[in-house]
């Protein structure tokens, strides 16, 4: 496996720190107070989100395995009628069980792949090496970047047919105007007829969701409050998180489950990194994260509203959640 970090001094370790640290200043001082969810992937918050997608409640990650293993041969199957090797791109890879489901269709059905996940993240790339194993007709090449740094390195140094993966409900982190300029940016990375494979949660009963996103053995809640534990140990600040409390709800104007830190009570927390102080009220939130959720006439104009047209759709049986597969379209 060969890795390629195109990284540079802003995301070295100092840099990174000093981001984290701007960032937390600038929405801790916000009114509602909020911080990014993006800071949620320390080695230890991998591990509790590893959980959530184990538990009973979360669905969306079992669903979306079952769907690949249920449809991925009738994908491979679609995308060698164009082309017998593929650059097969992936944004968040995850622990990989989902994109091996495909990977495999794709060999059986002859096309050769040359794999790029990308990921910030220099040690999610040498994990992949305990499940992806390298063959004359798989090859994996890891990208070290921010996402469209990797994709745009992969426009200017790839000749192949491109097919982007966009799973995990990754695309309802963003909230609807994030969501359409991501596509936008995605469709621009990408070539005439190349292939974007995006998984998105839909929209279902509230109760479902509400039990989605609080889980009933507290792994959402030790994930929330695993940020603030960040914070005291990268940033020298003096939360207690005794005094803080997880609540997900969701909000049908937005169409969107909300993750909010609610403070118990009236207190005030020093960050050392950031030289300040920070008064919270009693009942005082932060919002800690979007998770979208959507109508199937949504995405499929978010998809042409962007430059893609819609050649499969595939759901589970309950149609609790899907995954769209896109055609660029360039005139």
């Amino acid at each position: 496996m060969n890795i390629i970090n195109l990284t540079g001094d802003e995301l070295s370790p100092d840099g990174l720190k000093e981001q984290f640290a701007m960032d937390v200043l600038t929405g801790l001082s916000s009114s509602p107070k909020g911080i990014s969810p993006k800071y949620f992937y320390n080695d230890h918050g991998s591990e509790l989100f590893q959980q959530i997608t184990e538990s009973e409640d979360y669905y969306l990650t079992n669903l979306e395995y079952e769907i690949l293993k249920q449809h991925g041969h009738s994908m491979a199957k679609k995308l060698k009628e164009t082309t017998d090797i593929v650059d097969l791109i992936e944004l968040g890879a995850g622990d990989g069980r989902k994109t091996t489901l495909l990977v495999n269709a794709l060999n059986e059905a002859g096309v050769k792949i040359n794999y790029f996940p990308i990921d910030i993240s220099k040690e999610a790339m040498e994990q992949m090496k305990e499940f992806l194993t390298e063959t004359d007709q798989f090859n994996i090449t890891g990208i070290v970047a921010e996402y469209f740094h990797g994709l745009n390195y992969l426009r200017d140094n790839s000749t192949n047919p491109k097919i982007l993966l966009f799973l995990g409900s990754n695309i309802g982190n963003f909230n609807r105007g994030q969501a359409a300029g991501f596509m936008r940016r995605a469709w621009r990375t990408l070539n005439a007829n190349d292939w974007l494979l995006l998984g998105a949660d839909l929209k279902k009963d509230i109760d479902i969701l509400h039990k989605a996103y609080n889980d009933s053995n507290g792994i959402t809640r030790r994930f929330n409050l695993n940020l603030l534990s960040r914070i005291n140990e990268d940033l020298g600040g003096n939360f207690d998180l005794s005094t803080f409390d997880h609540y997900g709800s969701y909000n049908p104007l937005l169409g969107a489950m909300e993750s909010f830190l609610i403070s118990k009570k009236n207190q005030s927390i020093y960050i050392k990194e950031l030289e300040k102080e920070f008064h919270f009220k009693a009942f005082e939130p932060i919002h800690m994260e979007y998770s979208t959720k959507y109508l199937e006439d949504e995405l499929l104009e978010l998809g042409k509203t962007s430059g893609f047209t819609v050649e499969e759709t595939y759901y589970d049986p309950k149609k609790w959640y899907s995954n769209f597969l896109f055609k660029v379209i360039k005139h």
